[in-house]
């Protein structure tokens, strides 16, 4: 498959231990595979995440807090008095380094977007949830982009399901433009808004 210059390919794969030991065997699975990140749960700790940071070209991208419904069912379990995501946040950043670890963190849980930013300022975030879910864009770039934009923000939904006639791509492209234009203004006013804190 062919990815165009400028399009990030993100690979998302669950793997048993064995699996993993079996991926790595044979290292041109990683290194021949046309894609920039993985996605990877971290419920199996660090031996199931450490082999994907060996890679220099890949990133890695850490299920935190997902946008779905039931991410209630076990991220928010207290753990050391804090929620089980800032715990898997805390400890899988010391794996890697804001380089090669990025986070998924759910659009549509606004209100710990800022608290995640503060716990890791410099870390890219991957974003689903906005649009279809009902994630705001606004507030996702409001509360997490940094002065290295340090977000990537997902909206799959929205546009996948735009149509479901005959104009099904035109409508497609059109929910794409406007929400590229939506972010575009967002993160004008973000960035200048970083700028004025700076200096």
């Amino acid at each position: 498959q062919i990815i165009a210059s400028g399009i990030i390919g993100i690979y998302t794969m669950t793997l048993s231990p064995l699996e993993i030991s079996y991926f790595f065997k044979a290292p041109a699975n990683c290194e021949t595979l046309n894609f920039n990140s993985i996605t990877i749960s971290p419920y199996m700790g660090s031996d199931s995440i450490k082999p994907f940071l060996e890679f220099s070209n890949k990133w890695v991208i850490i299920l935190a807090l997902t946008s779905n419904t039931g991410s209630s069912d076990f991220q928010y379990l207290l753990s050391d008095e804090k929620p089980l995501y800032q715990n898997v946040i805390q400890v899988s950043t010391k794996f890697g380094s804001n380089e090669n670890i990025m986070f998924v963190v759910g659009a549509t849980k606004s209100e710990e977007l800022s608290r995640i930013r503060n716990l890791i300022p410099n870390h890219f975030l991957l974003i689903p949830g906005v649009g279809a879910q009902g994630g705001d864009l606004e507030k996702v770039v409001s509360t997490t982009m940094n002065h290295d934009c340090g977000i990537l923000v997902n909206s799959s939904r929205s546009i996948i399901y735009a149509g479901d006639g005959i104009d099904f791509a035109d409508k497609s492209k059109m929910t794409e433009k406007e929400l590229k234009s939506m972010g575009a203004n967002f993160e004008t006013l973000k960035y200048e808004e970083l700028i004025d804190k700076k200096s």
